[in-house]
């Protein structure tokens, strides 16, 4: 079973009551009460089985580099969104709300919009009740299936979330039909504010490689003003063993210094 979460919250967009798990970053010490500076947040996605690996990263991510660099990585809210249920088990709904597109060997697929629905208008006013949130400064991440709703939530006329954590996403889904949306929304407009880190493991399968290669040329042919783009590839890894470094390093590109 996933560790007991922070609270639960009820999505009236979806139907479901999801595990919040929640990382709070220390707060300074100080001699007089003062009030404190809006934190960053960053969401993770499929947070029943990532949320450790993201706080781990977290952590390493501040321990990097020079400490003058450390100083710039600003105090972080860690939140996962999760189920109360791993990978596969009938109580996680991730296939219905990570994906953008109904697919017809996936019947309850296609749940992106209301899941996306819920982290702004439920979560997020929920965490804000809590916590000092910067609105500058609200970051989404996922692996996978989960990366891919990342960038669907990116690629909207009004991104909501500003910092985008997206490596391996499964640009793969429904005939890759993430691309179709970038491509519609770029001729539309030319300008998407936001912070986009992008990665894969290079020996992953030659579709999330080549997928992922699409997404990047296509952005590059045709960029969005004020998108700013990190992409990595890293050596030796693959699916199932880049996670780790693919946070960590995200993490920091993404927060390091904007």
């Amino acid at each position: 079973m996933p560790a007991a979460p922070a609270f639960k919250l009820h999505s009236p967009e979806t139907g479901t009551e999801y595990w919040i798990y929640l990382h709070v970053p220390p707060l300074p010490a100080t001699r007089r009460p003062t009030k404190p500076q809006p934190w960053s947040a960053m969401v993770f996605l499929d947070g029943d089985d990532q949320f450790p690996y993201a706080v781990r990263a977290w952590r390493a991510a501040r321990k990097e580099g020079k400490p003058r660099h450390r100083d710039r990585l600003p105090p972080l809210l860690l939140v996962g969104i999760g189920y109360g249920a791993s990978y596969g088990k009938a109580a996680n709904k991730r296939v219905r709300d990570y994906t953008p597109t109904t697919h017809a060997f996936e019947a309850t697929s296609g749940g992106a919009r209301a899941f996306l629905a819920f982290l702004t208008q439920t979560l997020w006013p929920e965490l804000e009740k809590r916590y000092p949130l910067d609105p500058a400064r609200r970051g989404l991440g996922g692996y996978s299936l989960s990366a891919l709703f990342v960038l669907y939530a990116l690629f909207q006329k009004t991104p909501f979330f500003t910092h985008h954590l997206a490596p391996s996403p499964s640009v793969w889904w429904d005939d890759r039909c993430l691309l179709t949306q970038a491509r519609r929304l770029r001729s539309r407009q030319r300008t998407l504010p936001g912070r986009l880190f992008l990665s894969v493991g290079e020996k992953d399968s030659p579709s999330m490689t080549g997928d992922l290669a699409l997404l990047e040329n296509q952005l590059a042919e045709k960029p969005f003003a004020k998108l700013k783009t990190f992409s990595r590839r890293f050596p030796r890894r693959n699916h199932f063993n880049a996670l780790s470094i693919s946070f960590r390093t995200g993490l920091r590109e993404l927060f390091a210094s904007g």
